[in-house]
């Protein structure tokens, strides 16, 4: 069986009407082919079709749109009084609210009123399609159709294989995606599909850096952001998209897949969840917002009132960056420990306190600096117990020099952009190896899904691969966690010094 999906006549219907259905319906229209709307709420889908068309006429207003586009698409959109008007579509895409027992309820009644050889997609982001088709007759032509809101902003669609999904199915709405001007990615059903799945992984980590008290929300934030590219950290993140939608989604998440520890809640979400702190919707989450809704931000910098170290001993003087770092900042570098000068290392993965202790060195005098990323924007700095604060902050003051911010963060395994980008790349890893997408459609999905800087096999490259699983190696060795363990695919190419995106 197959559906040619480049018919002129080609005709989707459209099952509810809020803001998923209505882009829905906007990007099929503007597609050339036939939206037809039902909404259960009388009036709501003649409502939407006049929402979209109001909103059409403004892209024309804007010159994004001639009148000619516009002409063809108010064309194409058509509105349905009863499901069994929806009878003559080709593709039947079901957006109502997430709730299964109404979703297996409607979809029982679109099979008893579409063609044999018509498809059924649900734009659920979280129900298994499985469990939606499990009571059909036709489970095979069952498949999710995941798209990102806004709609017609966001090209990204997951276009979701069930275990009976039949492969025309597949190909069928993967064109129909590229004939929607969106860019589809083939995903696994599995709990979280593949973007809201990914993406757990910067909260998580995020999370459990603040849990350990090792940095801010703020301080988490401004090294992302400024040294790793990310447009908006974890925490910021949260409280835009709203901590009653990711907070739920990260224990369905975790429960689905059988309490993986690299996939976590933390208690310091589910505490704001149950204040009903829900981030901007509420003026506060993570953050505090103000009465035109700005984030009032605590900072992240910190700012040593000392003189800055006018000499420094490098442990690792073979590390380029780190000579050229305190080279351009005008201090002198010691051949060897005069017992007094401050005494630099640049870990990768380990800890301070681990470091001196392993090299031999004063902890009181070493510390830590993160060379992850931009180091033009920020420096990450840390130091061990007990640390002189004196010393500590003259580093603080010489990396200062050079123009770039510096965030002082706990002693910590992989101090904060080492941690989280590895958390990230390696879950991605993790996912292109179980199957639930292709390499390249991991890190295609997070790049548009999520607006990352990279993808996440992307992002493993960019750190570098074999640091990258050194990173989760020693994190798992100092805290014992089992979160840290490496994805097998990422130990694979790390070990034969291969691209974190090489497919087997």
């Amino acid at each position: 069986m197959t559906l040619d999906i480049n018919r002129s006549d080609l005709t989707v219907g459209v099952v509810g009407t809020g803001a998923m259905g209505r882009g829905i319906a906007q990007v099929t229209a503007q597609g050339g082919m036939k939206a037809i709307m039902f909404d259960a709420a009388p009036g709501g889908a003649a409502k939407a079709r006049a929402a979209i068309v109001e909103t059409l006429k403004g892209l024309v207003a804007k010159g994004r749109l001639t009148d000619a586009d516009l002409a063809k698409a108010d064309a194409n959109l058509g509105v349905a009084d009863k499901l069994e008007d929806l009878k003559g579509c080709h593709v039947v895409v079901e957006a109502v609210f997430e709730n299964l027992e109404v979703k297996q309820k409607l979809f029982g009644e679109l099979e008893a009123v579409i063609a044999p050889d018509a498809i059924l997609a649900s734009n659920t982001s979280s129900i298994r399609i499985a469990s939606i088709a499990r009571a059909l007759k036709h489970r095979d032509r069952v498949c999710g159709m995941h798209y990102f809101n806004p709609v017609p902003l966001m090209k990204l669609v997951e276009v979701i294989r069930a275990a009976d999904t039949a492969q025309w199915v597949v190909d069928a709405m993967v064109a129909l995606g590229k004939r929607q001007t969106r860019v589809p990615v083939v995903v696994g059903d599995t709990p979280g599909f593949l973007v809201n799945l990914g993406g757990t992984a910067i909260g998580t980590e995020g999370l459990r850096i603040y849990q350990e008290g090792r940095a801010t929300p703020a301080q988490v934030d401004a090294v992302m952001r400024d040294t790793c590219g990310f447009r908006m950290g974890p925490f910021e993140l949260m409280d835009l998209t709203g901590i009653d939608v990711n907070f739920p989604a990260r224990k369905i998440i975790y429960e689905g897949f059988f309490h993986d520890r690299r996939m976590t809640p933390s208690p310091y979400h589910e505490s704001l969840y149950a204040a009903g702190k829900l981030g901007r919707k509420t003026s506060g989450g993570w953050y505090a917002y103000d009465a035109k809704g700005a984030k009032v931000d605590p900072g992240a910098d910190h700012l040593p009132s000392v003189e800055p170290a006018k000499s420094v001993v490098i442990m690792d003087t073979h590390n380029q960056k780190l000579v050229s770092l305190v080279n351009a900042d005008g201090a002198k570098m010691l051949g060897a420990d005069d017992g007094k000068s401050p005494i630099l290392v640049a870990p990768i993965g380990k800890d301070c306190t681990t470091t001196a202790i392993e090299l031999g060195l004063d902890p009181k005098r070493t510390v830590a600096v993160d060379l992850t990323g931009d180091t033009a924007k920020r420096l990450t700095i840390m130091t061990a117990p007990g640390a002189d604060p004196v010393v500590r902050d003259s580093v603080a003051a010489l990396l200062a020099k050079s123009g770039a911010k510096v965030t002082l963060i706990k002693d910590s395994p992989g101090f904060v952009a080492q941690r989280m980008v590895a958390m990230i790349a390696n879950l991605g890893c993790e996912m292109a190896m179980i199957g639930i997408a292709s390499a390249a459609d991991v890190d295609t999905a997070m790049t548009l899904g999520l607006n990352y800087p990279r993808g996440p096999l992307a992002l493993a490259d960019w750190l570098g691969v074999k640091e990258c699983h050194e990173i989760l190696v020693q994190a798992q060795a100092i805290t014992g966690d089992d979160r840290y363990r490496p994805s097998q695919w990422l130990r694979r190419r790390a070990q034969l010094g291969l691209s974190a995106t090489t497919v087997e």
